[in-house]
């Protein structure tokens, strides 16, 4: 009987031991695979508001153009009722030949109201700025790097570090910017202009 007893025991032992082991290895298997679903989950939430701060910029976009357009026709609308007014004031008083006269100046009128609203309109985009400071330097930038040189440069202007870094991704998916990567740190630079398109421009001129 003893010696059943100890093989029982030592039966029990051995599944005991298995137990913990397998225990403590389904253990390490939920920590890393928690892990893994709270970075993946992290990464979605990255990508979701990274794709709100993209709607919000095309929406933007699309108003301020909307309103560099309604202001160009608005100043056009503008400027004709004062052509039947000057009309009917000349022909009262029977100068038929001033008025012809005057037709130039009404005109003059207006292409030079719209240049009053040419400078709001043409205010330069988050777009522009970043294309341009990019094709300035000589050695890659990070957003963090051009957001700040935007700030200092425009400082009249709200421009934050997300919206910069969304919007540089959108040039390099448009083939606009280059982004290359060193480490764990992403930099950007102009892409370069293609030799077909100078002289594709430079044909008219020459012509």
């Amino acid at each position: 009987m003893s010696e059943v007893e100890s093989a029982t025991t030592e039966l029990k032992t051995q599944y005991a031991a298995q137990v913990a082991a397998d225990l403590e290895r389904n253990t390490k298997e939920q920590e890393r695979i928690g892990a893994e679903v709270a970075a993946l989950q992290e990464q979605l939430s990255a990508l979701q508001h990274d794709q709100s701060l993209l709607v919000n910029l095309q929406r933007t976009l699309g108003t301020e153009s909307l309103e560099a357009g309604s202001s160009e026709e608005e100043s056009v609308t503008a400027a004709k009722p004062s052509l039947p007014r000057q009309a009917s004031a000349e022909t009262k008083s029977g100068r038929r030949k001033k008025a012809t006269a005057a037709k130039p100046k009404k005109a003059a009128a207006k292409t030079a109201e719209p240049k009053e609203s040419s400078p709001a309109a043409k205010l330069p985009t988050l777009v522009e700025l970043i294309h341009n400071h990019l094709g300035r330097q000589s050695e890659p930038r990070s957003s963090a790097e051009i957001s700040t040189a935007l700030t200092q440069a425009h400082p009249d202007r709200d421009i934050k570090p997300k919206v910069v870094r969304t919007t540089v991704e959108g040039l390099v998916a448009k083939g606009h910017v280059q982004r290359t990567k060193q480490g764990s740190s992403v930099f950007y630079t102009a892409a370069e202009t293609p030799a077909a398109d100078n002289s594709a421009e430079q044909e008219p001129v020459t012509a």
